[in-house]
């Protein structure tokens, strides 16, 4: 693989800073929300999880794999959640195994305006943007965030066989 020229290997830093800055920043804003809201990040995580599901809700299950927590842990996250009074749960209809997560009508009252300042903001820089950069950097944020999960799948993999996380490049030798 030829070695980066100075320009393209200066662009790859920055990026590479800002990604971590951004992440930083977006969990910054994430645990301002939560506390405004009286819950934590990862009870906040789980809120939006289950407003993108709305009526329908989303399993515990499904929380529980998507945010890599316990059971008990999202157990603990629902009832938080619940004392909140911004989700209610419910055992499925045909599982009564599962426990199905739903937001309440308190939600759509509470959370869209402590967000509401940040989309406006973010949709100032978007229409910056011509369809193809929105496209690439669509493209860009969607493997970056799938390159993420993989990470954290195999990260808590080699925990629990107590391996060594080791790089595997997915291009081509």
């Amino acid at each position: 693989m030829p070695r980066p020229s100075p320009d393209r290997a200066g662009l790859m830093a920055a990026l590479e800073r800002a990604t971590k800055t951004l992440s930083a920043q977006n969990l910054a804003v994430s645990q301002a929300i939560a506390e405004r809201l009286g819950i934590n990040v990862s009870d906040l995580e789980c809120l939006t999880m289950a407003r993108a599901a709305g009526d329908n809700g989303v399993t515990a299950g499904d929380l529980a794999a998507a945010t890599a927590l316990t059971s008990g842990a999202i157990t603990g996250v629902i009832d938080r959640l619940e004392r909140a009074g911004l989700v209610r749960r419910a055992r499925d209809d045909t599982d009564r195994r599962k426990v199905i997560v739903r937001p309440t009508e308190n939600v759509e009252k509470t959370v869209p305006p402590l967000f509401e300042p940040l989309h406006c903001s973010m949709t100032e820089i978007w229409t910056s943007y011509t369809e193809n950069q929105l496209a690439l950097i669509l493209d860009f944020l969607t493997r970056a965030r799938d390159v993420m999960r993989s990470e954290c799948a195999a990260l808590r993999d080699a925990q629990r066989s107590g391996t060594a996380r080791k790089h595997h490049s997915r291009r081509a030798a």
